[in-house]
């Protein structure tokens, strides 16, 4: 055993702290030289984006195409319709609620889409400007339209709080900072007469990082979707009490086993504690329709199942009973 050399840990410990030191301070300039805050609505939270809107949208519209070119729209004409009236009928209350707190100026982001695809997964996802998609396999668990209004809420908050910009904004942040890092490892290693084992220790342990803090960042988007969810599926007039039935059985199909520190969504037990927690605040903007809508519950046929295809999103309301990679 090599006797223990207490210079060499000070030197690498010197080295580390300089590294860091270095890290903080270019990403503060990078930060300060471009981007803009946004403001979530009703949570207030600030977010510090590096897209603009007309990117963002230029890209989302692309994707959104390309994705609709390769997909099958469901041949059920009654899903379909609940699916768009649904949709159209959240949309009308978002943008009331945009238009009369100060967010009209977002307006001219939004292009609604609704719609709904073959295939049995159970899922559902939103592109940025509105472009919404729900596969067929959700509908006999959402079971009738109030169902369905809690996940469309959930889809329609993560296009109104920009969390794909934000999440791409921190992608870009993680680039930029492995770029810079580089040189700065690099250079401080020559001055420091550090070998490159310990430099590529270093680097595999700022990557782990950023890795874990992307996982926390993700269960914060979600948990904010739901936030915003039940509040907008309040205000289209949809009971916001169902959405605990909804993820009650949600849950029941399992395939979130794993611990949640590992996982991008919120543990169904702590998604729907934080829901019931939420329920006072959503009863506030909460009027039943003058006139219901009809009682309507999805036609649960089964129908071809649509090729699988490839998107940049990941779904936020999937639930399913097999294992799935991290997108």
């Amino acid at each position: 055993m090599k006797p223990y050399n207490k210079t060499k840990v000070l030197v690498t410990t010197a080295y580390m702290k300089t590294v860091r030191t270095l890290f903080i301070a270019a990403l503060a300039m990078l930060a300060a030289a471009c981007g803009t805050t946004n403001v979530v609505p009703i949570t207030g939270r600030k977010t510090h984006l590096l897209v603009d809107d007309a990117q963002i949208l230029g890209l989302s519209t692309q994707q959104y195409q390309e994705y609709m070119r390769s997909a099958t729209l469901s041949s059920n004409q009654t899903n379909t319709a609940l699916v768009k009236r649904v949709g159209q009928r959240l949309a009308t209350a978002v943008e009331t609620y945009l238009r009369n707190n100060g967010y009209a100026s977002e307006l001219q982001n939004f292009q609604w889409e609704f719609n709904l695809v073959s295939s049995n997964e159970v899922n559902a996802f939103c592109m940025p400007g509105g472009k919404i998609v729900v596969y067929e396999g959700i509908l006999p668990v959402t079971q009738d339209e109030a169902g369905l209004a809690i996940v469309l809420g959930h889809e329609i908050a993560h296009s109104v709080a920009k969390h794909s910009a934000e999440q791409l904004s921190k992608q870009m942040r993680q680039q930029y900072a492995s770029q810079i890092g580089g040189s700065i490892l690099s250079r401080v290693a020559q001055a420091k007469g550090i070998n490159s084992s310990t430099i590529a220790l270093v680097d595999m342990l700022a990557q782990t990082g950023f890795n874990f803090a992307n996982l926390k960042y993700s269960r914060d988007n979600e948990t904010e979707a739901d936030h915003l969810g039940l509040i907008f599926a309040a205000m289209a007039g949809y009971d916001p009490h169902l959405a605990i039935p909804f993820w009650q059985r949600m849950s029941q199909l399992g395939g979130s086993s794993k611990s949640e520190i590992f996982s991008d969504h919120p543990s169904d037990e702590k998604r729907i504690a934080a829901l019931q927690n939420l329920m006072p605040e959503a009863l506030k903007y909460y009027t039943p329709a003058a006139e219901p809508a009809p009682a309507a519950k999805p036609n649960t046929t089964k129908t071809t199942k649509t090729t699988k295809s490839t998107t940049t999103k990941t779904s936020t309301t999937k639930k399913t009973t097999t294992k799935t990679t991290k997108k």
